[in-house]
Protein backbone atom coordinates (compact mmCIF):
# COMPACT_ATOMS: atom_id res chain seq x y z
CA UNK A 1 0.00 0.00 0.00
CA UNK A 2 1.61 3.20 -1.23
CA UNK A 3 0.32 6.89 0.02
CA UNK A 4 1.61 10.49 -0.80
CA UNK A 5 1.33 12.72 2.32
CA UNK A 6 0.76 16.37 1.82
CA UNK A 7 4.26 16.91 1.57
CA UNK A 8 4.83 14.77 -1.29
CA UNK A 9 7.01 11.70 0.90
CA UNK A 10 6.13 8.58 -0.43
CA UNK A 11 5.18 5.80 2.96
CA UNK A 12 5.03 2.33 2.28
CA UNK A 13 2.91 0.15 4.48
CA UNK A 14 4.63 -3.52 5.55
CA UNK A 15 2.15 -5.99 5.85
CA UNK A 16 3.47 -8.93 8.48
CA UNK A 17 2.85 -12.79 7.51
CA UNK A 18 3.79 -15.19 10.12
CA UNK A 19 4.06 -19.38 8.96
CA UNK A 20 2.62 -21.78 11.05
CA UNK A 21 6.56 -23.11 11.23
CA UNK A 22 7.26 -19.86 12.81
CA UNK A 23 4.62 -20.14 15.23
CA UNK A 24 5.30 -23.26 15.97
CA UNK A 25 9.24 -22.19 16.84
CA UNK A 26 7.91 -19.55 18.53
CA UNK A 27 5.37 -21.45 21.16
CA UNK A 28 8.45 -24.18 21.51
CA UNK A 29 6.28 -26.63 19.38
CA UNK A 30 7.48 -28.59 16.70
CA UNK A 31 5.56 -28.48 13.53
CA UNK A 32 4.82 -31.74 11.74
CA UNK A 33 7.53 -33.76 9.55
CA UNK A 34 10.57 -32.34 11.33
CA UNK A 35 12.75 -29.53 12.17
CA UNK A 36 12.20 -25.98 10.80
CA UNK A 37 12.51 -25.90 6.56
CA UNK A 38 11.34 -29.99 6.54
CA UNK A 39 7.36 -28.68 6.77
CA UNK A 40 7.13 -28.07 2.98
CA UNK A 41 5.37 -30.90 1.26
CA UNK A 42 7.96 -33.26 -0.64
CA UNK A 43 11.15 -32.14 1.35
CA UNK A 44 11.50 -35.19 3.71
CA UNK A 45 13.91 -38.04 2.43
CA UNK A 46 11.55 -40.76 2.15
CA UNK A 47 14.84 -43.21 1.53
CA UNK A 48 16.10 -42.07 4.64
CA UNK A 49 12.10 -42.47 6.52
CA UNK A 50 11.77 -45.97 5.10
CA UNK A 51 14.85 -47.39 5.85
CA UNK A 52 14.81 -46.19 9.62
CA UNK A 53 11.06 -47.68 10.04
CA UNK A 54 12.96 -51.16 9.08
CA UNK A 55 16.09 -50.78 11.24
CA UNK A 56 17.02 -50.68 15.02
CA UNK A 57 19.71 -50.96 17.48
CA UNK A 58 21.18 -53.12 20.16
CA UNK A 59 22.97 -52.06 22.76
CA UNK A 60 23.78 -52.74 26.51
CA UNK A 61 26.38 -53.34 28.93
CA UNK A 62 29.08 -56.52 29.67
CA UNK A 63 29.86 -57.05 32.99
CA UNK A 64 32.02 -59.65 34.59
CA UNK A 65 31.05 -62.11 37.46
CA UNK A 66 31.68 -59.81 40.77
CA UNK A 67 29.54 -57.08 38.45
CA UNK A 68 32.51 -54.43 37.31
CA UNK A 69 32.43 -53.81 34.05
CA UNK A 70 34.70 -55.31 31.14
CA UNK A 71 36.56 -52.71 29.68
CA UNK A 72 37.81 -53.81 26.04
CA UNK A 73 34.98 -57.30 26.04
CA UNK A 74 34.65 -58.23 22.29
CA UNK A 75 31.01 -58.47 21.68
CA UNK A 76 29.67 -59.82 18.67
CA UNK A 77 26.60 -59.77 17.04
CA UNK A 78 25.51 -62.68 14.24
CA UNK A 79 22.68 -61.91 11.70
CA UNK A 80 21.35 -65.64 11.59
CA UNK A 81 20.06 -65.28 8.15
CA UNK A 82 23.30 -64.31 6.54
CA UNK A 83 25.48 -65.85 9.08
CA UNK A 84 27.85 -61.82 8.92
CA UNK A 85 29.17 -61.07 11.82
CA UNK A 86 30.38 -57.81 13.61
CA UNK A 87 32.19 -56.95 16.22
CA UNK A 88 32.17 -54.29 19.19
CA UNK A 89 35.09 -53.76 21.76
CA UNK A 90 33.73 -51.86 24.71
CA UNK A 91 35.40 -48.73 26.01
CA UNK A 92 35.94 -48.02 29.52
CA UNK A 93 32.21 -48.30 30.75
CA UNK A 94 31.51 -51.33 28.93
CA UNK A 95 29.06 -50.61 26.80
CA UNK A 96 28.23 -51.79 23.22
CA UNK A 97 26.10 -50.51 20.30
CA UNK A 98 24.91 -52.49 17.36
CA UNK A 99 22.54 -49.93 14.70
CA UNK A 100 21.38 -50.53 11.40
CA UNK A 101 20.15 -54.02 11.91
CA UNK A 102 17.11 -55.41 10.12
CA UNK A 103 14.21 -55.69 12.14
CA UNK A 104 13.15 -58.87 9.69
CA UNK A 105 16.46 -60.47 10.69
CA UNK A 106 17.12 -62.64 14.13
CA UNK A 107 20.35 -62.00 15.75
CA UNK A 108 22.44 -63.52 17.92
CA UNK A 109 25.10 -61.04 20.03
CA UNK A 110 27.57 -62.61 22.83
CA UNK A 111 30.42 -61.49 25.03
CA UNK A 112 34.34 -62.66 25.47
CA UNK A 113 36.55 -61.36 27.98
CA UNK A 114 39.66 -62.73 29.66
CA UNK A 115 38.71 -66.64 29.50
CA UNK A 116 35.51 -65.39 30.45
CA UNK A 117 32.37 -65.79 27.96
CA UNK A 118 28.52 -64.11 28.20
CA UNK A 119 25.29 -67.13 27.16
CA UNK A 120 24.48 -66.47 23.43
CA UNK A 121 21.33 -64.11 23.26
CA UNK A 122 18.99 -64.08 20.57
CA UNK A 123 17.18 -60.51 19.42
CA UNK A 124 14.25 -61.79 17.64
CA UNK A 125 12.17 -60.82 14.59
CA UNK A 126 8.95 -60.88 17.07
CA UNK A 127 10.44 -57.65 19.10
CA UNK A 128 9.64 -54.99 17.40
CA UNK A 129 10.88 -51.79 19.42
CA UNK A 130 13.15 -49.52 17.75
CA UNK A 131 15.97 -49.70 20.83
CA UNK A 132 16.52 -53.32 22.23
CA UNK A 133 18.41 -52.85 25.23
CA UNK A 134 20.67 -56.74 26.29
CA UNK A 135 22.97 -56.83 29.07
CA UNK A 136 25.37 -59.42 29.11
CA UNK A 137 27.01 -61.28 32.12
CA UNK A 138 30.66 -63.09 31.77
CA UNK A 139 31.16 -66.53 33.38
CA UNK A 140 34.16 -68.56 33.17
CA UNK A 141 34.66 -70.15 29.97
CA UNK A 142 33.03 -74.61 30.50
Amino acid sequence: MKSLTPLGVLTVGVMLVVLPAAVAQQQGGQQPGGTYGNWLPGSGNKKQDKESANTRAVQGSVKTPDENVAEGAVVQIKNTKTMQVRSFITKADGIFTFSGLSTAVDYELKATFRGMESAVRTVSTFDDRKRVIVNLRLEPKK
